[in-house]
């Protein structure tokens, strides 16, 4: 009897990771159409692609349980995707709406080795061999794309730094003559008194 709990709830879970998927087959173009970096927009694209196989291969696993994918909501990847978006609309340029992104494809990652973490350890548990073997491709892959993000984070958050650096120089010379300006003003003001 509880095996069959167990198997409910696997089946449950695996309807969420298929909905997260789902989710973020369509938020992923709009993070690629945000990225300012090339490297970040080819990477969001080739997760696209990669998440696309995923759907596929939970698909496959829906088909073994003759169950059907759908029926459940994933809310916290829709959470997710949200906080995403307001990224995406947020007032930030240049690497710094880069870091930003990363940052929140982090969390997406995140989320789905945790729950791909979960349905494997499931699978394990009622003897579902197959669906261990296509679960951890995906596993292995989500923890590939969190590696890159981590990598390819470095690069851009110290480019963020760079930028914000030379907006603050920038800035500093542009004010520096009007500066100078009221010193001198305000010197010659006080020999005249």
């Amino acid at each position: 009897m509880p095996q069959n709990d167990l198997r409910e709830l696997y089946i449950d879970e695996l309807k969420d990771l298929y909905n997260a998927e789902s989710q973020l087959v369509k938020a992923l173009p709009k993070m690629a159409k945000a990225a300012n970096s090339d490297e970040l927009r080819t990477g969001f694209e080739e997760h696209l692609e990669q998440t696309k196989e995923q759907v596929q291969r939970l698909e496959q696993i829906f088909e073994m349980l003759g169950e059907s994918p759908k029926g459940k909501k994933c809310k916290g990847m829709e959470g997710l995707i949200e906080e995403g978006s307001e990224m995406i609309d947020e007032d930030f340029d240049g690497s710094v709406k880069d870091a930003g992104l990363i940052g929140a494809a982090q969390r997406v990652e995140h989320y789905e080795i945790a729950g791909y973490g979960t349905v494997i350890a499931f699978a394990e548990t009622l003897g579902e061999k197959e669906h261990v073997n296509l679960l951890e491709k995906t596993l292995q892959e989500e923890k590939e794309t969190d590696e890159k993000l981590t990598e390819l984070s470095e690069q851009i958050n110290s480019q963020a730094t760079s930028e914000a650096e030379d907006y603050e120089e920038a800035e500093q010379s542009e004010t520096e003559p009007t500066l100078k300006k009221q010193q001198t003003t305000s010197r010659s003001k006080r020999r005249v008194a």
